[in-house]
């Protein structure tokens, strides 16, 4: 019988019982409550279900993949390789019967299986270098890693990844939007299930016009919905309708139901209404309501709270089990907390309203505060759970508005616990939506009894727009003492928080750990909460979702006005959907416009039966590994999290699918004869077996069942690679013999042994057969794998190892065995032979490189070390083919023959053990009587035995030198590491040191001298010196080195760091140590060591020139000749050693001396004018007179071209006239040049780099006319001087005089300037290349060309001369005089008089000097309105501090400070004031008439300059007198302007009239002086009449200015006092 069926008849089963507290809501298991069976829940087929039995399960398991292999011919080629069938197979209905129908859209999906590629085979480890060649103290490494490669465990296919179960392209994106394309899952996410009957009589027209239309939704043990006709519906879960609530009562006229909710109990439903009232109704007797919480208007009832007239309800609880305790909250963003007295009924009950959220629209704000728009977009009272908790007996709730999240507990007065803004994380522009759901504390069940009780902590989910938080809820012991003792003591703590790709409008929790979103665009996904990872997602569109906007028309205006503000605001204010998806007990409800439907997420049976179904077997093994591990979601597939019970539960089912695949697959080929099931798939299937078995720890149906049906069917060669990287990684340590032995006989069929090799290391060598793996390995030459398996599990090191020595020695490399005959190659032994030996003696296990056990381990080096070191008393077979000192020592000769520098290489590894010269009582006493002979003798060997017994047997003529030499090493490098356990006497020591001398190879010439170091720093031979010979012939430098310092023979130290080619720097590190001046040699040591380096210049120079002119200027200057003449023939090192010692750069210049060596610097200037002449100039300018001879470098100076520094050099002599003539004649020269390529510029195929190289010219004749000027300007300074020390009586000079010489000097340099300019421009323009400045051609703003470019640089160069010479000979003189100096103007007659000589017109030269004097024009206005940007910046600043000073200062008082009276202030009077504004009047009268004065001036002048008066400008004019312009008194008499020529005009006055005046005058001056007042910084404030009175004292000086413009100056004479 089906589910559905059993829930039909027997009604809500599935929910199960209530207990006694009403704690029924949620109950928690460990991992959730569905855990389904595969044998139950088996395809259900109408005429034949199937209802359970692991038979039928198998069987069914059978038929489905039977229906799975498909016969490829029937088939498409590109299916050939899928497991898959191209059928759909039929889906059977998850119900049957007329009350429950199943959804009419299954989403039935196939599914495409990943294969895991085939593990590449792993590449061949490079094998060690050949040993005799190797560095000797190099360690041996095995050809396996110690740590082996693990190839990682199969992956399984993409369509079992939990994020890849996606229905729609949505949720693909919502799941992982970077995946690309995902492949559907075959089973259905959410198992829907239409409530037919519910369906049919709320959503009929019938149902419809009787009730209205569902507009809300509450589920418990019933289905309650509220209509648009204000009923309630109630309907039981067989889907028949109980009730009808509200019907003939006020509350079908309070409007549409908005909200409804369910007390705990399942007894009591409330309902809101749009007109703002509540009702509840008691479900038992519905006739009437239970309570009525009616709306409030705040107009008739100011102090009542409540919901307002026709303010929809939109969100209703209950709190805790109360029926009489309900919270409430609408559209306008108001919450409130209903609390009714209980009654004999309602009529009287009273509710008491408490307001918990928001203001009222009419509530009086402050003008700085502005009411934003409100909602409550989400909102839930805490449900009860199963395990008591704090918080239920204080009613929290939890709301969402726009801007917040605020929790406020109702009981036993309203607080809030906690609040927290809208995360930032939100995306802007995005949908504003909210929603929350509470989950909580129920019970955890546990088998630990310890923990027999606890509970699960409450939690909070709530998401705003695509941001999702969890937040928990922590219970706090309560506080022992002070006031809030026995207090709930709640924390609230963000736990995690999750991203979504678009807006969430709804949220429930279907468990503990598992939650369900629904996004805007009807998308459910379901979401781990513990990791917050998408397990499924499935699209609800098709479910047409009841929604309603019942926020838009509120928040529209923070939508519109905030946009601005808050990015994250802006956009739309989603649909509200949570009245129309809920959850109850893992199963989900959907209101929808025309349905209600069901659903339940699809078990962990059903995904494996879908996969069944559709014959994805493969896929089906790898989920339910998957499964059995605990990688995939446990929770969400309704699997317990006890990996007990979850492994009993899924085991069995492995095990069931694997045997039924196996027996299909391997079945229908025997059936049928030919292959039907392709190696592709078999291999893919073998993979999926294996690491469900290595999951299990079932190796034994591992290689039972699963390797048998490979085996049989002849396919063992696909199941052995598929075990190869899980032997490799560790994870199958044993196999059956019959395994290996085909394992063996597979891989040296493919020539793959060193892979076979490398499986058998790591299997566990215990379980092996011996015999046949011995066998095996020796027929195919794995001697790694013998090694190993001997040792590993015979516990033999012995055996082994003489059996490969035994190979080494047979002749053409060729092993006779019993069982078969095989090839050896030489090389093979040694690399498998000193490893081997390497790695046991110093505790590894061989190949692996793991550590051995120590008892172990000390007993395996004691069986080896006695094979090569055995007693005197040991004979063997040997004896007879040898005899002599290897006979006692047989293998110990064997591997010497073998390869004695590999031998003696080990050897030093293996001393480094502990092992030798070790204790070993212990193992001794433990093992006594257990322990063979060999072993014991084996534990007591120690460093000094194996050197004797090498000394004794390592003799000539056995052992050439090539062989012995090893030894010597051997010994020199040990000796010194434990001269405590090793003795040798002074000859033997004395022939290690000439062995090691005399090296056989130059190989080993480094390993030997690095030896000789170790052997001399313990051993110090008694005749040294007749040994140097040797060891110089054998050029070990280090060890020289060291005798001749430790002997203080300097002078052949240093010879030996000549020698020395290896470290050639280190000579001059040496030569510093020694020829320092505290190195504490003698005078004889350093005349020694100098003498070694007069002999060796020639090698010290050329090993590093500048490293060795540096250190010998350091230490021994006096040696610089001599290195110089070992450079005799090599000029460009002799150039660097001069460069570092006269020239050194910035570097050097620290360690550099100055060289007062006048030689040195002219060889050194020759040398600079060959490698680097642009340097000689800027050289020679910085030496002082007397360091260089000009005879000496002139002529290298010319022959280079460097005229600028022969000119410095002969101003520098005092040969002026020479230098100015050798200038001339260069510019010449370049001036012939630069015509010569002007000429054949045109001609020339490369134009450009003939106009390049005419641009370099030009810059050349530009630097040596800054010469020139550099050396005018020189002498007309020197000239300057002297003139001053003559007469000054005459004030001018005639511009006829004859030119002095610094005049010539200037005439000169301009005539030769003017006329390479002249001359280069006249070709420029005959040829057309330049063009005149001013034409219009070259006026716009694109730059001129190259040409033209030229003629503007030449002219640059005239116009830099004349500037010069200008500012030469107009220096301003130390008087005041006017300048008389005509040397300018007497310089351009001369100039002009030249030129008008050499060219009778002066037109050819008109251009340069209307260039020039342009150019002075242009600078000088330039300079005229640079000067009234500065008068006017500085009127800025003079008006700000006149500003400044106007401000004034605050006086102490208001009395004069000298007599007393009042000055200021009330009582003064007014004649301060009016004195004040008279004295501002007359200031302002006295700067108009100033500046009409001024005025005047001007116009007296343009009159005296004007032709009419001044004779055309020419003669004397009349003197203007000096005037005084200041203040004049008002009624004084007035002054006219005097013009030139004329005598001043003064205007009279009539007697009568100039008396009164007079008379007023001296009484409005008497006056004013009574109210004048002085104030000064110091505060202090007289009056002025005081003040004079008291001028005597000194003070503070303040200056005043009289009407007559003097300058009055006070001091105050407190201040003067008291400083006294």
């Amino acid at each position: 019988m089906s589910t559905a069926q059993n829930e039909a008849e027997n009604g809500p089963a599935m929910f199960g019982e209530d207990d006694d507290n009403h704690r029924g809501e949620a109950v928690e298991g460990d991992g959730g409550e569905s855990t389904g069976d595969l044998s139950t829940r088996a395809p259900e087929r109408p005429e034949k279900p199937i209802e359970g039995g692991n038979a039928k399960s198998v069987v069914a398991t059978s038929a489905t993949i039977s229906r799975g292999y498909q016969n490829p011919d029937q088939e498409h080629h590109e299916a050939d390789s899928n497991l898959e069938s191209s059928t759909t197979p039929e889906r059977p209905s998850s119900a049957d019967g007329s009350l429950s129908i199943p959804d009419d859209t299954p989403s039935i999906q196939e599914s495409k299986l990943s294969s895991p590629g085939r593990p590449a085979p792993r590449s061949p480890h490079v094998q060690s270098p050949t040993p005799s060649l190797r560095p000797f103290d190099r360690r041996f490494q095995a050809r396996i890693s110690p740590s082996p490669l693990s190839s990682p465990r199969p992956a399984s296919p993409a369509s079992f990844d939990p994020r890849a179960r996606q229905t729609s392209l949505s949720s693909q994106v919502l799941s992982n939007p970077g995946d690309a394309e995902q492949l559907e899952a075959p089973w259905e996410v959410i198992r829907w299930t239409k409530l037919r009957n519910i369906t049919g009589q709320a959503f009929s027209e019938i149902g419809k016009r009787n009730f209205g239309r569902p507009t809300c939704m509450t589920i418990s043990t019933i289905i309650a919905m509220g209509t648009s006709k204000g009923l309630i519906l109630v309907f039981d879960y067989d889907q028949n309708l109980k009730s009808i609530i509200g019907s003939a009562t006020k509350a079908v006229e309070s409007g549409p139901l908005t909200s409804i909710s369910i007390s705990a109990d399942n007894m009591v439903l409330a309902g809101g209404h749009a007109s703002g009232n509540i009702f509840t109704w008691d479900i038992s007797r519905p006739a009437k309501p239970f309570l009525h919480i009616a709306s409030v208007d705040r107009r008739l009832e100011p102090e009542s709270d409540g919901h307002g007239p026709d303010v929809p309800v939109l969100h209703l609880g209950f709190l805790s089990t109360r029926h009489t305790a309900l919270v409430s909250a609408d559209d306008k963003g108001m919450a409130f907390s209903h609390l009714a007295t209980r009654g004999l009924g309602a009529l009287s009950r009273s509710v008491k309203t408490t307001r918990i959220l928001g203001r009222y629209p009419d509530d009086p704000l402050t003008p700085s505060r502005q009411r934003k728009a409100s909602s409550v977009l989400a909102f839930s009272p805490l449900p009860l759970g199963n395990a008591e908790h704090t918080s239920d007996t204080i009613g929290l709730v939890a709301m969402l508005t726009p801007y917040l999240l605020v929790i406020v507990s109702t009981t036993p007065i309203a607080q809030t616990q906690f609040k927290t803004p809208r995360p930032k994380e939100v995306a802007a522009h995005g949908a504003m939506s909210a929603s929350l759901a509470w989950f909580p504390s129920v019970k955890l069940k546990s088998t630990n009894m310890a923990k027999s009780g606890s509970s699960s902590r409450i939690k909070l989910v709530y998401a705003w727009s695509n941001i999702l938080t969890v937040l928990e809820v922590i219970e706090v012991e309560p506080s022992e003492t002070g006031e809030s003792r026995g207090a709930t003591n709640l924390q609230f703590r963000p736990r995690s928080r999750w991203r979504a790709q678009e807006a969430i409008v709804a949220l429930q929790w279907l468990s503990r750990s598992v939650l369900a979103v629904l996004t805007i665009t009807q998308q459910l996904v379901i979401l781990d909460e513990s990791t917050l990872q998408v397990t499924d997602s499935s699209d609800l569109i098709q479910k047409h979702l009841y929604h309603a906007d019942l926020f838009s028309q509120q928040l529209n205006p923070l939508v519109d006005q905030l946009e601005g503000e808050d990015a994250a605001m802006h956009g739309v204010v989603a649909d509200a959907f949570y009245m129309s998806f809920r959850a109850y007990k893992g199963r989900i409800f959907l209101l929808g416009f025309n349905e209600v439907s069901t659903g339940t997420i699809s078990n962990w049976a059903d995904r494996l039966l879908a996969l069944m179904e559709q014959g994805n077997f493969i896929g089906a093994i790898q989920l339910a590994t998957l499964y059995y591990l605990g990688d995939a979601d446990k929770a969400t597939v309704g699997l317990p999290e006890n990996n007990v019970a979850r492994h009993k539960l899924v085991g069995e089912k492995i095990i069931e699918m694997m045997s039924a695949s196996l027996k299909y697959a391997f079945g229908k080929n025997v059936e049928a004869g030919t292959r039907r099931v392709l190696p592709v798939q078999l291999e893919m299937l073998a993979t999926a077996c294996v690491t469900a078995c290595i999951g299990m720890a079932q190796l034994e149906f591992l290689f039972d069942e699963v390797y048998n049906w490979y085996h049989d069917g002849g396919e063992q060669s696909l199941m052995l690679e598929v075990l190869e990287p899980h032997i490799m990684s560790g994870e199958i340590e044993v196999l059956p013999p019959t395994v290996i032995k085909d394992l063996t006989e597979h891989y040296m069929s493919k020539g793959l042994g060193k892979r076979l090799e490398d499986m058998i290391c790591n299997l566990d060598s215990h379980t092996m057969d011996i015999d046949q793996i011995s066998s095996l390995c020796k027929r195919n030459n794995l001697y790694d794998a013998l090694l190993y398996v001997w040792n590993e599990a015979l516990g033999d090191y012995t055996s082994p190892m003489l059996d490969l020595l035994d190979l080494g020695k047979q002749p053409n490399g060729v092993h006779i065995d019993s069982n078969a005959i095989s090839t050896v190659n030489e090389n093979a032994i040694p690399a498998k032979l000193f490893p081997y030996l390497s790695y046991i003696l110093t505790s590894r296990v061989y190949p692996t490189g793991r550590t051995m056990p120590e008892e172990k381990a000390l007993l395996a080096k004691a069986e080896i070390y006695h094979a090569f070191f055995p007693g005197r008393n040991y004979r063997s077979s040997y004896q007879a083919e040898n005899t002599g000192t290897t006979a006692a020592f047989p293998n110990l000769g064997k591997i010497l023959d073998l390869d004695a520098a590999s031998f003696l290489s080990m050897l030093n590894e293996a001393f480094e053990d502990a092992f030798l010269n070790g204790s070993h009582d212990r193992i001794l006493e433990e093992k006594a009587g257990q322990l063979s002979e060999e072993q014991v003798f084996g534990l007591s060997v120690n460093r000094q035995w194996i050197i004797s017994i090498l000394l004794e047997v390592m003799t000539p003529p056995r052992y050439e030198p090539e062989d012995t030499v090893y030894l010597d090493i051997f010994i020199a490098r040990n000796l010194p590491k434990f001269p405590q356990f090793i003795l040798l006497p002074g000859r033997i020591l004395h022939r290690v040191l000439v062995g090691l001398c005399k090296y056989p190879a130059e190989e080993l010439a480094e390993d030997c001298q690095l030896s000789v170091e170790y052997l001399l720093s313990i051993y110090q031979p008694p005749d040294l010196q007749s040994l140097i010979p040797l060891i110089t012939e054998a050029r070990f430098y280090r060890v020289l080195k060291s005798i001749y310092r430790s002997d203080r023979q300097y002078a052949k130290l240093l010879h030996i760091y000549f020698d020395d080619s290896q470290n050639p720097d280190a000579i001059f590190d040496c030569i510093g140590d020694y020829l320092r001046p505290r190195s504490g040699l003698s005078d004889d040591q350093v005349h020694e060591v100098k003498e070694v380096i007069i002999e060796r210049a020639q090698r010290l120079v050329m090993t590093d020139v500048r490293r060795a002119a540096l250190t010998i200027d350091e230490y021994s200057p006096d040696l610089h000749g001599i290195l110089l003449n070992a450079l005799e023939d090599n000029d460009g090192l002799r150039f660097e050693y001069l460069q570092t010692v006269l020239d050194p750069s910035d570097d050097e210049k620290r360690s550099v001396q100055h060289v007062q060596n006048r030689g040195f610097t002219e060889q050194y200037v020759r040398l600079l004018c060959t490698y680097n002449p642009h340097h000689v100039t800027d050289y020679v300018e910085r030496l002082k007179t007397g360091d260089l001879r000009l005879e000496e470098v002139l002529p290298a100076l010319e022959s280079s071209g460097v005229i600028d520094a022969a000119v410095v050099l002969m101003a520098r002599d005092g040969k002026v006239r020479e230098a100015i003539d050798r200038l001339t004649q260069h510019l010449g020269t370049m001036e012939s040049a630069l015509l010569g390529l002007l000429d054949t510029a045109l001609m020339s195929p490369d134009v450009a780099n003939s106009l390049e190289a005419a641009g370099d010219l030009v810059e050349s004749i530009q630097k040596y006319t800054r010469v020139g000027i550099w050396l005018c300007q020189g002498q007309t300074k020197v000239a300057q001087r002297s003139k001053d020390q003559r007469e000054r009586t005459k004030r001018s000079k005639s511009v006829n005089k004859e030119l002095s010489m610094d005049e010539n000097f200037w005439l000169d340099l301009i005539d030769a300037v003017v006329a390479v300019t002249k001359n280069i421009t006249e070709v420029l323009e005959d040829q057309g290349l330049s063009k005149i400045e001013g034409d219009d051609e070259f006026n716009n703003s694109s730059p001129p060309p190259a040409t033209s470019r030229l003629a503007i640089e030449l002219r640059k160069a005239v116009q830099e001369t004349f500037t010069a010479l200008l500012a030469a000979t107009s220096n301003p003189h130390a008087n005041e005089a006017r300048r008389q100096d005509v040397s300018f103007l007497r310089i351009l007659r001369a100039f002009l008089s030249r030129a008008s000589l050499s060219s009778p017109s002066l037109s050819n030269i008109r251009a340069v000097l209307a260039t020039i004097f342009s150019a002075y024009a242009y600078e000088e206005s330039l300079l005229s309105l640079a000067n009234r940007l500065l008068d006017k910046d500085l009127f800025v600043h003079v008006a700000e501090v006149d500003t400044l000073r106007r401000r004034g200062w605050r006086p102490l008082g208001q009395v004069c400070e000298g007599c007393g009276a009042r000055v200021w202030g009330p009582g003064a009077g007014a004649q301060v004031w009016e004195a004040w504004q008279k004295k501002k009047e007359e200031r302002e009268h006295l700067a108009i008439q100033r500046r009409s004065d001024v005025q005047q001036d001007s116009a007296l002048d343009e009159e005296q300059s004007s032709p009419t008066q001044s004779g055309k400008g020419k003669g004397k004019g009349p003197v203007r007198e000096n005037r005084r312009r200041g203040p004049r008194p008002s009624n004084g008499p007035s002054l006219s302007s005097l013009s030139k020529g004329k005598s001043p005009v003064r205007r009279e006055l009539p007697p009568s009239a100039a008396t009164t005046a007079a008379d007023d005058y001296v009484n409005n001056a008497q006056k004013e002086e009574d109210a004048a007042v002085a104030i000064f910084s110091c505060r202090h404030i007289f009056h002025r009449r005081c003040l004079r009175e008291m001028q005597q004292g000194g003070g503070r000086k303040e200056e005043e200015e009289t009407e007559d413009g003097q300058v009055l100056e006070f001091s105050c004479p407190l201040c003067t006092t008291g400083s006294e």
